[in-house]
């Protein structure tokens, strides 16, 4: 079969490198480059936190375990996985309890997690600086971060090694259903001809879909102070010991290589503006390195090389869409917040059902269907606490 796929980000290359691996003919379409969209500004921690209903959490637990089954196999790119666990606790009573339910699921859900003292805390992260009045950390051994980056250097290279082709700038502007298969529209005039598509275009799904006639309505990506957008902090090499994720009441941290760091406070994301992203040298960046001085020993000096406004591709309702857009089983959907931890499992699965007609359980409850259509959707509440995105 020949296949097109669309966008080259985590999913798209995911999908790009299962589907080549089951024999198909690849050919992926990116409008800007690799990486370009949401995959470039995640913080890309692996894991399968406050993501309810019980699906969800399902969907994303094999996301991890697809990581490390993808890690053991032999592969020339760069390590992309880091699994060194996840830290986090609470600074107040209420959100103590919280905590405390959260992890109660999680353990009712066999997921694994533990409480551990500060003492033990440091003893993972020599330089952590936990305030005197926390009792108990949560830490979550299995979880980790990604650089995104490398992951797709793994998932399209071999892609790539398998005969899959780019074509790069190459925006999509139209899918149309033919007797035989796909016709893709493209803005420079020309189109192409597939078998079936995969719609792998994160914030542009919404346009793209409706294009092709099955409207998957997402949350606008440019919507400031919304679920939708986050600030980044990317921090200057500092001599600091952190190999891991923390998550914490006032700052998320997790390393970036060369001892550089990425640093987000979930609470300054309710001035997150992509049309208007803040100085690197601002208000933002004082406070997150603030902050970050007073987490972690070594981090004296730290300022912030870059600081990025994040778009998150978040489907309308909150959850991941995997399936076919309408009934014919030619254009295939993937759209999802959760695209770092869930980009390899999707990508497989989706090659999967295309290929083999077969229907996978694990998304039975993400299907496109559930959104075409549907109008009044809630407004979805960003996350403002540790642990919460």
């Amino acid at each position: 079969m020949k296949i097109a796929v669309i966008g080259l980000g985590v999913l798209g290359a995911g999908a790009a490198r299962s589907l080549a691996l089951m024999g198909a003919e690849v050919t992926v379409y990116e409008q800007h480059f690799a990486t370009a969209g949401t995959t470039s500004t995640s913080f890309a921690w692996t894991n399968s936190h406050n993501k309810n209903p019980r699906s969800y959490h399902d969907l994303n637990a094999a996301g991890m375990a697809e990581h490390a089954a993808l890690a053991q196999q032999p592969g020339d790119a760069p390590a992309w996985l880091v699994r060194n666990g996840n830290l986090e606790w609470a600074d107040d009573a209420a959100a103590d309890e919280h905590l405390a339910a959260s992890v109660d699921e999680l353990l009712a859900r066999s997921y694994p997690v533990r409480w551990i003292t500060p003492k033990q805390a440091r003893e993972l992260v020599p330089d952590l600086r936990v305030p005197s009045h926390v009792e108990r950390i949560a830490h979550y051994p299995d979880e980790g971060h990604v650089f995104p980056a490398l992951l797709v250097s793994r998932l399209w290279g071999e892609a790539r090694d398998l005969g899959a082709r780019l074509r790069c700038p190459a925006k999509v502007t139209g899918l149309t259903e033919t007797a035989t298969g796909v016709r893709v529209e493209l803005a420079d005039g020309h189109h192409a001809e597939a078998d079936a598509v995969v719609i792998a275009a994160g914030r542009w799904t919404e346009g793209l879909t409706a294009a092709a006639g099955h409207r998957v309505p997402m949350a606008d990506p440019d919507a400031a102070g919304s679920a939708t957008v986050g600030l980044l902090g990317y921090t200057n090499p500092l001599p600091t010991r952190l190999d891991r994720v923390l998550t914490t009441p006032r700052l998320n941290v997790r390393p970036d290589g060369a001892g550089r760091l990425i640093v987000q406070g979930l609470d300054l994301d309710a001035d997150a503006d992509p049309a208007a992203p803040p100085a690197v040298d601002g208000h933002h960046a004082d406070e997150l390195c603030r902050r970050l001085n007073g987490l972690l020993d070594g981090t004296e000096g730290a300022r912030l090389e870059s600081l990025r406004v994040g778009r998150r591709a978040l489907p309308a309702d909150g959850l991941t869409v995997a399936g076919f857009l309408g009934d014919s089983s030619r254009m295939y959907t993937l759209a999802t917040h959760s695209g770092i931890t869930l980009g390899p499992l999707l990508g497989r699965l989706a090659a999967q059902e295309l290929l083999t007609g077969s229907s996978e359980n694990l998304l039975a409850d993400f299907r496109p269907g559930r959104l075409i259509g549907r109008t009044g959707l809630p407004t979805l509440r960003p996350a403002r606490f540790a642990g919460q995105q």
